[in-house]
């Protein structure tokens, strides 16, 4: 009786174990499936394409309805493609563009560089977190365009003024992000990493900052907001031919002048880089941190 109990006990563990081994295989296969296009339009390129055209026929209808009757305020949408043509045809749409996007991505990569090891001083060690982490919280809530006169007064009208204004932005923001993940990192891999002998430095690199990525990507993101938000209100406010003409100066421009198709050129323009930085960018970052972690299955 006794051995009849302990062979279906057997049979019954086996089958589990087996149904296990069955799961994990369901989910490995999974893993390396390759979703199909269909579905990727569907899931991810078909909404924000809907989403563009809604607006744009709303915003068509406004105007033809005559509900916004005033050009001066709201120019139609064939207007404002008037003017991406007209900039187009005169080479400097894309002049635009690369101004401000080359400061950007520069005074952004400047900021990392300054930010990540501040980060990692502030999180580690106690005193320069009470002397430097209220500052930090208090400059990142401070308006990025609150530094732009005292920059240009600084350092003139050029592009060291533009770095300033957009390291002041960004910095605190990438600190604090990395600020934050390190907090958030499990006791127990600090024990583990220096019981292995991963300390100072090589505890930084190989269990530290691993452990602290998705924080410190968040703080990666939120620092590009605060460099390009930066960028914009520098170029709006300090305006200058050495500078050549960027995004935001070509929003300026368009006030100056009274052309609302200028004014939401620059908007739209603004807007699709910040987008396609994003998407380009932090968005495969943030899956390949989040896949690496198993929360994020493909197919």
């Amino acid at each position: 009786m006794a051995s009849t109990e302990t062979t279906e006990a057997s049979v019954k563990d086996g089958a589990e174990l087996g149904g296990l081994e069955a799961g994990l295989d369901a989910l490995e296969s999974r893993a390396v499936t390759r979703t199909p296009f269909r579905r990727t339009f569907v899931d991810k390129i078909l909404p924000p394409i809907v989403a563009v055209a809604l607006v744009v026929v709303v915003w068509q209808a406004l105007v033809s309805l005559k509900i916004v009757d005033d050009p001066t305020k709201l120019p139609s949408p064939g207007e404002v493609w008037g003017e991406v043509e007209d900039a187009w045809l005169k080479g400097t749409l894309l002049e635009y563009i690369w101004t401000s996007v080359s400061r950007g991505l520069l005074g952004f990569l400047l900021a990392l560089l300054i930010g990540t090891p501040l980060g990692l001083l502030v999180a580690r060690v106690k005193f320069v977190r009470a002397a430097i982490g209220p500052i930090l919280s208090g400059l990142q809530s401070l308006p990025s365009v609150a530094w732009v006169p005292p920059a240009v007064l600084w350092l003139g009208l050029n592009n060291s003024m533009m770095y300033a204004v957009i390291l002041l932005g960004a910095v605190p923001s990438i600190a604090n992000g990395l600020v934050s993940g390190i907090d958030q990192v499990p006791p127990l891999f600090l024990r583990a990493g220096r019981t292995m002998g991963a300390t100072g430095l090589k505890g930084a690199r190989y269990i530290v900052m691993p452990a602290a990525l998705p924080g410190y990507l968040a703080g990666l993101k939120q620092g590009w907001a605060f460099s390009w938000r930066s960028l914009m209100a520098a170029e709006i406010i300090a305006s200058s031919p050495d500078l050549g003409v960027g995004l935001g100066q070509l929003l300026e421009n368009g006030r100056n002048a009274s052309s609302m198709p200028m004014v939401f050129l620059a908007i739209l323009l603004i807007l699709i880089v910040g987008i396609a930085i994003d998407l380009l960018i932090f968005s495969p970052l943030e899956r390949a941190v989040l896949r690496s972690r198993g929360l994020l299955v493909k197919g």
